[in-house]
């Protein structure tokens, strides 16, 4: 395992043509990897964040044209690629889906969305994945060259009960491709990044789609990574932008022996616990 490494979060704009789509996400890796050693890509990244497109943009985890060309830029960069997310079908279900590709081209995680997005904030938007997605069952954190890693998507990143857990069997980065908008990015966006990193002392790397103002649902960008400190080591704006974040996995031990948050919890009194 390395002491350190530098991830990339590509901030890219999403369009209606798929091939477009997985064609511009390849320019962007390989820009990304030749000083990047973990590439990161947006959530729903080849298909608009639209819930009727969901089921006609889907494909399944072995016949997929986009995860077999993000396999074939893992091997030929020799990066790791958090492929962002997708629409995936399997028996009649979709899923909002995260496929984690180590240097090899293989697929080493699955992440499906646990918690679908759906809300209504009163004249601003309203928005239903349950429409067409079914939630994922499972946690996930994937032990790789680089570290354990944990992953979940954009609206997962509330729900701090998933992300302790993710943390207390290991986790030392999380990922987490995320499309928040112009109602709940400016608002949540980056506390939320910061307290989830503060919280569990931990890195967080948040990667947006692209600010699209033409779009039905306009992503907020912004994608940022934070240090176990909650200090930001990057942040992009809200066009089309790769930013890099060296990843020091030792700042993480420092500031959990000057600041014992996990070890001074009271299990004695209250617990989380995976079911």
């Amino acid at each position: 395992m390395k002491d350190s490494f530098t991830l990339a979060l590509c901030q890219m704009k999403v369009v209606e043509d798929k091939k477009q789509n997985i064609s511009h996400a390849l320019e962007m890796i390989k820009e990304a990897s030749t000083k990047a050693d973990l590439v990161i890509l947006p959530e729903m990244w080849n298909c608009p964040y639209e819930t009727d497109l969901f089921p006609l943009y889907a494909e399944e985890k072995d016949n997929s044209p986009t995860i077999n060309a993000i396999s074939e830029a893992a091997k030929k960069y020799g990066v790791y690629i958090l492929a962002g997310s997708i629409p995936e079908k399997e028996n009649g279900k979709i899923y909002n889906s995260s496929f984690f590709l180590n240097p090899d081209g293989e697929i080493i995680g699955v992440h499906r969305k646990i918690h679908l997005f759906d809300i209504d904030v009163e004249g601003e938007i309203s928005f239903k994945e349950s429409l067409t997605l079914t939630a994922g069952d499972k946690i996930t954190v994937v032990d790789t060259q680089l570290g354990k890693i944990g992953i979940c998507i954009c609206y997962d990143l509330r729900f701090s009960e998933l992300l302790r857990l993710m943390t207390l069997v290991g986790a030392e980065l999380m990922v987490v491709p995320g499309a928040f908008n112009l109602t709940t990015g400016p608002a949540h966006w980056k506390p939320l990044i910061k307290v989830r990193a503060v919280d569990n002392q931990v890195f967080i790397a948040a990667a947006s789609p692209a600010r699209d103002n033409n779009a039905s649902y306009i992503a907020y960008g912004h994608s940022m990574v934070a240090d176990p400190w909650g200090t930001v080591i990057g942040e992009a704006g809200t066009g089309e932008q790769i930013i890099y974040s060296l990843i020091d996995l030792s700042m993480i031990q420092k500031i959990r022996s000057e600041l014992p948050l996990l070890s001074n919890r009271r299990t004695d009194l209250y617990q989380i616990v995976k079911k």
